[in-house]
């Protein structure tokens, strides 16, 4: 039986946009049958984060980080829980290699955890929703101040010397690439940068995994905050403040360096 292109749309869209937003309803799942994707939250069951870990570098050396990435996570539940995990297009993560079709934005490795996260604990109810938002937002905090690359494979696959580990300061690729490049001596197109995403990517799903056994295990509490400096930013930037003009949790001073007695608001 072949399916319609509206469908094949239909089944992408509630596979896809549905996990991060949790669909309208219930979607068909991708295949040729007339089963529905059940509502978000997924089931879930406890994973090896070591393992995922390696599932998420190896997939990496295949199709990249955002892939990479949500292959650790998707991968051991497929195996643990089987459908409807099974019937996931985990192709469609290719997309978000290299800050979302190579231009640098939101780090592939944190992209395709994010929808990791929210498939297995979001959903459309408000109380799923800010638990998966509160998960993935303290994933992006530790990302943001903790020096990676930790993760070591037994067999790099594309460079096999010293990764040295570097702190991102943010969550954007192209800056997370930059520091490490600034601190390594490396160029952005090496093979050792490639290995240094790879390693991070296996990092940050181990990391993901963790978060995720802990929230089902009802044990979940933040581990990380921005820093003062940023929080200092949003004392005035964010909602119900003086100019109330930005909406970030992040890190400013990678990109807004002009900060402190430069800042263009202070007298």
């Amino acid at each position: 039986m072949e399916l319609t292109r509206r469908e094949l749309l239909g089944s992408l869209g509630g596979l896809a946009i549905g996990a991060a937003i949790g669909g309208v309803g219930t979607r068909q799942v991708f295949g040729a049958t007339k089963e529905e994707a059940p509502a978000l939250p997924w089931p879930y069951k406890k994973l090896d984060p070591k393992a995922a870990a390696a599932a998420a570098y190896e997939g990496y050396g295949k199709a990249g980080c955002c892939y990479g990435a949500f292959l650790g996570v998707i991968d051991g539940l497929a195996k643990k829980v089987g459908a409807p995990y099974t019937t996931i297009p985990t192709e469609l993560w290719i997309v978000g290699e290299g800050g979302m079709a190579g231009t640098g934005n939101l780090c592939g490795a944190l992209n395709g955890a994010a929808y990791a996260i929210f498939l297995t604990a979001g959903g459309m109810e408000k109380e799923k929703r800010e638990e998966a938002f509160a998960i993935i937002q303290d994933l992006f905090h530790w990302y943001e101040q903790t020096k990676l690359p930790i993760y070591t494979p037994k067999k790099a696959i594309l460079y096999d010397g010293k990764i040295v580990k570097s702190i991102s300061g943010s969550t954007l690729c192209h800056v997370s690439v930059t520091n490490w490049c600034k601190v390594s001596g490396f160029k952005s197109f090496s093979a050792a940068r490639s290995e240094r995403c790879g390693r991070l990517t296996a990092d940050v799903v181990a990391h993901t995994v963790e978060l995720l056994n802990k929230d089902f295990a009802g044990a979940f509490k933040r581990g990380f905050a921005l820093s003062a400096a940023a929080q200092g930013c949003r004392d005035c930037h964010d909602k119900g403040s003086e100019l109330e003009n930005t909406r970030g949790i992040m890190e400013c001073g990678q990109c807004h360096f002009n900060l402190g007695t430069k800042h263009p608001e202070v007298k």
